[in-house]
């Protein structure tokens, strides 16, 4: 199955950025269109729910214009994240919402509903599905979503805990439809080596947290700058899903890393962006293996010329050598 154009027209690099959680709003959505890779916010970020009307708005009249303005560079689509978890109580309007805007792509997390896949697909829209094992993936595509998201070991927030190499491997024995790779991808040549794999486009979330357009804190984006995959603790603690997280940002919220209890899962809240979900992922900051190739807080469009730059030496590299 041929990859839509609308995941390759227009970017300079196969890369989709995550939409980080309270961290992507339409600052960063933008920016990282404008650079060449597709942007995306969670829908939950915008609150209340008009604020959500007025991000598409504005990003949609925005990007429309950049690119009349600079038809000789590349302007990507962006992305919305939708929680489809049944804890999530604004589905149905922020749906509503991506349906009025035409959102091009739509990216669904914790669980696959058929009516959202159905309701994007009426106007044309595609839905990436992010899965974090192989029978998740399965589901996903059987209830209609176009394309997945293999989040393997490594990756920043709530992450799987399998291999990239044996994540997509499976995948593709069954699957030839849009796939993207995320964990630890912080470089361009993770970016080449996800495609070499059986990767079309690499996921690519933390390194976006350390620039200067991102929703985030000074703090929080140089603990970014100053660590290394050994800062990274994978726990369930703070939300009822496993993920990664950095070690600094635990201790000052007073726990031991190295000693976390288990959660309850009977108080999982994935969907709704209540006041204790938000101060967790304010207080305790989510990111992903790979930040050890963060060396310094920039603009979107440094970090994009880096990877472009990384990405294409690697290139050369495999065919000279």
């Amino acid at each position: 199955m041929p990859i839509p154009d609308i995941l390759k027209d227009q970017l300079v690099l196969p890369v989709v950025a995550a939409p980080l959680f309270i961290i992507s709003h339409p600052a960063l959505t933008l920016a990282q269109c404008k650079a060449g890779v597709i942007g995306s916010f969670p829908a939950l970020n915008a609150r209340p729910l008009s604020q959500l009307d007025e991000w598409l708005d504005q990003i949609t009249n925005e990007l429309e214009t950049h690119a009349q303005e600079n038809p000789q560079s590349k302007t990507a689509p962006f992305a919305v994240n939708q929680i489809v978890h049944k804890s999530n109580n604004r589905l149905e309007q922020d749906l509503e919402l991506c349906v009025k805007y035409k959102v091009p792509i739509v990216i669904t997390s914790l669980g696959a509903v058929p009516e959202v896949n159905q309701a994007i697909h009426a106007y044309g829209g595609i839905v990436l599905h992010d899965i974090i094992n192989n029978r998740h993936a399965n589901s996903a595509i059987r209830k209609g979503a176009d394309g997945l998201i293999a989040v393997a070991a490594g990756a920043g927030g709530h992450a799987g805990t399998l291999s990239p190499f044996a994540l997509v491997q499976e995948i593709r024995e069954w699957f030839d439809g849009p796939l993207l790779l995320s964990g630890a991808i912080a470089n361009g040549g993770a970016v080449l080596a996800a495609q070499a794999m059986g990767a079309d486009l690499a996921y690519i979330g933390s390194p976006f947290i350390a620039t200067h357009e991102a929703r985030a804190s000074d703090q929080y984006k140089e603990c970014i700058v100053d660590s290394a995959a050994g800062d990274i603790v994978y726990t369930d603690l703070f939300t009822g899903v496993s993920g990664n997280y950095l070690r600094p940002s635990i201790t000052n919220a007073g726990f031991d890393p190295d000693n976390l209890p288990k959660s309850d899962p009977s108080k999982m809240d994935f969907g709704s962006g209540g006041t204790t979900e938000a101060k967790a992922w304010k207080d305790i900051w989510g990111s992903g293996q790979g930040i050890g190739a963060v060396k310094s807080v920039v603009s979107t469009a440094e970090l994009v010329g880096r990877l472009t730059r990384e990405y294409e030496a690697a290139r050369k590299k495999l065919l000279t050598d």
